[in-house]
């Protein structure tokens, strides 16, 4: 049997199906995004609404990745999974590490200092460029 994985790398070799792809790529990461702060708050789905002061229907759509939540919304959910919203920016054209998939991890951690002390961020260029400070009297 074969798997949509399987499948799914097959077709990133296919120009028009990469570019397509691609198209939505920030559709699935925001969705995944949503299920995952959810998943790991403990919710359903109706108890997230509840705590957001909307209904599952609002939930459900923001998780199949249909819709643009607002700056609101997203403030809203983030307070509702005790979380917090963090946004940056990063270059369009940033490689990926060999093997990281959107599908399958979406990547969910934009604080700088969250991302310097991941072992994963080791390689990231931003990091190795700070000099690190030193108070009087160390070197």
């Amino acid at each position: 049997m074969t798997r949509i994985t399987d499948l799914h790398k097959k077709w990133l070799k296919e120009p028009k199906y990469r570019k397509a792809y691609e198209a939505l790529e920030e559709e699935f990461v925001l969705a995944a995004a949503v299920m995952d702060v959810r998943n790991h708050a403990g919710l359903t789905q109706e108890e997230l609404a509840q705590k957001m002061g909307t209904t599952q229907p609002v939930v459900a759509r923001l998780e199949s990745g249909r819709t643009r939540p607002s700056m609101r919304t997203l403030e809203r959910l983030a307070n509702a999974t005790g979380s917090r919203l963090i946004i940056s920016f990063e270059p369009r054209d940033a490689k990926r590490p060999a093997g990281v998939d959107d599908i399958t991890q979406p990547q969910l951690t934009a604080n700088p200092l969250q991302r310097r002390a991941d072992p994963r961020s080791a390689a990231d260029p931003r990091s190795a460029s700070r000099p690190t400070q030193t108070t009087q009297g160390q070197k």
